[in-house]
């Protein structure tokens, strides 16, 4: 089980601080904990769930300036048209499970949705815990926010390997870097990430500056006993190799995995733990789906990257945290195991790495 990391805690104050450094404002409570929904509210399986219908936030546009936020476009990569509706819901997991990795902070879709109205959905169809990953300085705060005001709520904080190139060429990825080190210090932030490498959006003049950032998120999360979430994306060979020169914490994620079973092996030998989001549901994922087949079972986790990589057979939409849901099961009948059994395996593995909710 992971032990609590040691170090001053954060208070309030320190996190506003934090956020009038960074110009950046703090969500408020109606944006976490506020709601749309009368008491005693239910989600029924085969229908958008209530806090997801358009109908409820007529009018409601972008925050000015983001504020760490943005909304995803209308249209795909290819240029088509996206369908904004959420996916119905799915029944509700026999278990409940964690979210390893989403995004709240996100918009996507035609809504604007409180953490309490997203949290209270996921749990209502069996995703009980999530884990809310910081991206940038804004983001970050985010989560550590959003951590401290709902218990069923775990925060990431780091700066986002595309970022760091920015950042970098800014001057100001070291003192981005020190604020993340003050954040990690929060007793509700137990992971940093996610960091790593992409080299798919970002070329050759960007490596450098992601390679350091990686080393000293790697830094960073062994001072702090935290968890270590990677974003590794056609960057494999090099994350493997950076993870083993700087020695890899003892808890290592691989967000949204993205290998095939040669990274899978070296996962398994190493005990990195495997993320599976929506993807591995695709149909041309096969080397992710053999990399699931292989996994020992005590390095399996879950989780979205909502509002991003929504699963078959809804790719392209808006994704949440409930949309683990589908995941999982797919999950399950891929390996050819109890749902349950694996819900309840999710579970324990999420609180190995990150401790108690």
């Amino acid at each position: 089980m992971c032990q609590n990391h040691t170090g001053n805690t954060i208070t309030q104050e320190d996190l506003n601080a934090l956020a009038a450094l960074a110009g950046y404002t703090l969500p408020t409570p109606a944006q976490l904990e506020g709601t749309v929904l009368p008491q005693g509210w239910s989600v029924v399986p085969g229908e958008i769930p209530a806090p997801y219908e358009a109908e409820l936030y007529v009018g409601i546009s972008d925050a000015e300036g983001g504020e760490g936020t943005r909304r995803r476009s209308t249209t795909g990569e290819n240029g088509r048209s996206r369908n904004l509706l959420f996916p119905p819901a799915p029944e509700p997991l026999p278990y409940p499970i964690v979210d390893n990795h989403t995004h709240m902070d996100l918009l996507d879709g035609e809504v604007e949705i409180s953490a309490r109205d997203a949290l209270d959905t996921g749990e209502k169809l069996g995703i009980g815990a999530i884990v809310q990953v910081g991206c940038d300085i804004p983001s970050s705060l985010y989560a550590a926010a959003a951590a401290q005001a709902d218990e069923r709520v775990l925060a990431a904080v780091a700066i986002h390997p595309n970022t760091a190139p920015e950042l970098a060429q800014a001057g100001t990825l070291d003192e981005a870097l020190a604020t993340l080190d003050r954040l990690a210090a929060a007793d509700r932030v137990r992971a940093i990430g996610e960091t790593g490498l992409d080299y798919f959006r970002t070329g050759d003049e960007g490596k450098e500056a992601q390679h350091y950032s990686f080393r000293e998120h790697i830094r960073l999360a062994k001072k702090h006993n935290l968890a270590l979430q990677i974003h590794d994306r056609d960057a494999h060979e090099d994350v493997v190799r950076i993870l083993d020169e700087e020695g890899a914490p003892e808890r290592t994620v691989f967000h949204c995995y993205s290998g095939g079973s040669e990274l899978a092996e070296i996962c398994n030998e190493r005990g990195w733990y495997m993320s599976f989001s929506g993807t591995v549901t695709f149909k041309n994922s096969k080397g992710i789906q053999e990399s699931l087949a292989m996994a020992r079972p005590e390095l399996i986790l879950a989780e979205t990257d909502a509002p991003f990589l929504t699963p078959h057979p809804f790719r392209g939409r808006p994704n949440a945290s409930y949309m683990t849901n589908y995941t999982v099961r797919f999950m399950a009948a891929h390996r050819g195991e109890e749902l349950e059994a694996l819900c309840r395996l999710i579970r324990e593995n999420s609180e190995r790495v990150y401790g108690q909710w």
